[in-house]
């Protein structure tokens, strides 16, 4: 069966189409689990790394292909489990930047390296906090 056409163009959208069917018509995928993908995350997180300190640019486009596998099949696995999505995932992560970057998307303002960590490390400590 070939992979459904992407919804609005989007190569992403396509790959989580073709996970999501992936999900339903394959039987390793089925039976597959967040904690059972655990070794996946890690290899691949650690190919990444190899990759990176290799140098290739190919490599390391291959490799990050691989880890966003794992990042979609797990918001399939969560979607299909009706926790959450592919969307909020994104969501979740846009706000996140948001947040841990007011000098770009607030009236902060940083005009050293060390003055934008400082504020990334208050908003990440105010998340902290505001989830204790």
């Amino acid at each position: 069966m070939p992979a459904p056409a992407p919804r609005d163009g989007s190569q992403l959208e396509a790959f989580a189409d073709q996970m999501r069917l992936l999900q339903r018509e394959c039987l390793w995928k089925r039976e597959q689990t967040h904690t059972s993908l655990i070794p996946y995350v890690r290899e691949e997180a650690e190919e990444v790394v190899e990759a990176i300190e290799s140098g290739d640019p190919a490599r390391l486009c291959d490799e990050l292909g691989d880890l966003l596998l794992q990042v979609v099949i797990h918001a399939v696995i969560a979607e299909e489990a009706g926790e959450f999505t592919l969307d909020d995932v994104a969501r979740g992560v846009i706000a996140k930047m948001e947040r841990r970057n007011p000098h770009v998307f607030g009236d902060a303002t940083a005009s050293t390296v060390a003055e934008v960590m400082d504020l990334w490390n208050a908003a990440k400590a105010a998340e902290k906090r505001a989830t204790s």
